[in-house]
């Protein structure tokens, strides 16, 4: 999972709450979006908008997936 592997090589310790957070949100996003292919290019522009809202201090979720949805769309 891309949110994973980013996760992996950040500068940053994510507490384990966060870490639930984030990967709940990704797969909302997921959901939300109808994707299925895990290898999509998608999948990082996914992940790196989370942990951006993660660095930034969002913990809603639903605004969380509602502000990744709208950057993609862009």
């Amino acid at each position: 999972m891309a949110i994973y592997r980013l996760l992996h090589q950040a500068q940053f310790v994510y507490e384990p709450e966060l870490l639930d957070l984030m990967s709940w949100v990704y797969e909302d996003v997921f959901k939300a979006l109808g994707l299925v292919d895990r290898a999509a290019p998608v999948t990082e522009l996914i992940a790196k908008k989370i942990i951006e809202l993660t660095k930034a201090g969002e913990r809603d979720p639903a605004r969380m997936r509602d502000l990744t949805i709208q950057a993609l769309q862009k």
